[in-house]
């Protein structure tokens, strides 16, 4: 479809191919004079924070503007952003996730078309805004599939009998269910507990599953109504994705009742510890396997696989890649605050220990110009995000569950999966409230 999604492709293929240095001028770049302002960002990601520390006591040091970072727990950052924003000392730099984001936070989301971060980005169009104003900077790039460990897909390859003997032969779901269960029914001879890591559906991490597995069918569907956004859906490639939920669920480390007592870093370690061959996940689950204590997966053994579900044509898939992190800056702050996180974005995207902090500790892929070719991430997982974003000869899936109804909606359908996994719900259940749900707050 020629849309935003269109753009966002060739966004990627450029920051794989093209990247170019230039400079980020202007007055931006200053920092604000000490006693003249000051940052507070509210973070996204727990796993981050220790990084964040880091880069906020660096700026600090480097440029006398204070610098405040609190991270939110995992899953609660839209009311964590609720209760610090009315706060007297709220954050002068918060995110949103998109579209929907924008539209719950436009009361406190100040214009950033004229930032330089905003006129460095590689694709405007990725920015999110309305009427002429930017209210939403995307600072990263990532991609997400099923991280699998060679070492154990070779001694699978190795086995008498093995139904698939190469990764090249996965290009579509009935080869990778064929894998799996294969796999599943020779773990004692892998040494594997489960081919897949267990499926966390606890509370509060089951976002693999509520967000990023659920983009694939409802971008599916997008894609069969020419648009980038529906008020209702049919949830017509739900079949699709039970196809790949059943996978995980049937051929884990663990039984399909038990889903609901993981969290994410439950199924992380299993995966480090090799005790399960793959895992659902993103480029920026690296540090979550290689800082396990006990690690067992070097680094050359880690791979993606783009998320297979069964849909007509899933030979020429790729990761899904795209973005929900976009820089906010707090319009309600005072004048000098918000110039002082300005200042701070700069310097991330420009200056070199900026630079290094974003590629080098946090493992982003950054989607702006002052980035060069060689200014790109090291460690394997991304290492796979860029491949794949070169590849032509696949079809990237873009992130569209930024447009999802709410975190309200992704909660419930989270818990009608958790459901779904115990034995208590039956899946035409779990359709009808992905349906349902979806409509009630998109009409509302």
């Amino acid at each position: 479809m020629a849309s935003k999604f269109t753009k966002i492709a060739a966004l990627l293929s450029a920051t794989a191919l093209t990247l170019t240095l230039s400079a980020c001028g202007g007055s931006d770049n200053t920092a604000a004079d000490d006693g003249k302002g000051k940052v507070y960002y509210l973070s996204f990601k727990p796993e981050q924070d220790e990084t964040w520390q880091k880069i906020a006591k660096a700026y600090t040091d480097e440029t006398g503007v204070p610098v405040k970072v609190v991270t939110a727990a995992s899953g609660t950052y839209e009311q964590t952003l609720k209760a610090e924003v009315t706060k007297k000392e709220a954050p002068t730099l918060f995110q949103i996730n998109g579209p929907i984001g924008m539209q719950s936070w436009k009361d406190y989301t100040a214009d950033l078309s004229s930032t330089d971060f905003y006129n460095n980005l590689l694709d405007k169009s990725m920015a999110v805004g309305e009427d002429g104003k930017i209210y939403g900077v995307p600072y990263v790039v990532e991609g997400y599939g099923i991280i699998y460990n060679q070492s154990i897909l070779n001694k699978y390859f190795g086995l008498p009998g093995a139904k698939v003997t190469s990764m090249e032969e996965v290009k579509n779901f009935d080869t990778l269910k064929n894998l799996v269960e294969d796999m599943q029914a020779k773990k004692a001879d892998l040494g594997i507990d489960g081919v897949f890591a267990s499926t966390s559906l606890k509370p509060g991490e089951d976002w693999r599953w509520q967000t990023h597995l659920a983009d694939l069918p409802v971008y599916f569907e997008y894609q069969d109504n020419d648009t980038e956004d529906m008020d209702e859906l049919e949830f017509k490639y739900n079949k699709e994705y039970k196809n790949i939920f059943d996978l995980y669920l049937n051929n884990s480390t663990i039984a399909p009742t038990l889903a609901s007592s993981k969290a994410v870093t439950d199924s992380m370690a299993e995966f480090a510890l090799g005790k399960a061959a793959m895992v659902q996940n993103g480029n920026w689950a690296y540090g979550q396997i290689s800082e396990v204590a006990g690690n067992t997966v070097k680094a050359e053994d880690v791979k993606m696989l783009p998320i297979y579900t069964g849909k007509s044509g899933e030979e020429t898939q790729g990761l899904n890649i795209g973005t929900e992190n976009f820089f906010s800056i707090n319009s309600q702050a005072s004048p000098a605050d918000q110039k002082a996180s300005i200042d701070f974005v700069n310097w991330l995207i420009s200056s070199d220990a900026g630079k290094k902090y974003m590629v080098d500790e946090l493992g982003f892929i950054p989607p702006f110009s002052t980035f060069s070719e060689t200014e790109q991430p090291a460690d394997p997982l991304a290492k796979e995000v860029v491949s794949y974003m070169s590849n032509s000869e696949l079809k990237t899936i873009p992130w569209v569950f930024t447009t999802f109804p709410s975190q309200t909606f992704k909660d419930d359908f989270g818990q009608a999966l958790s459901q779904y996994a115990a034995g208590q719900m039956k899946w035409d259940e779990v359709v009808e409230m992905f349906k349902t749900g979806w409509a009630a707050e998109k009409q509302s």
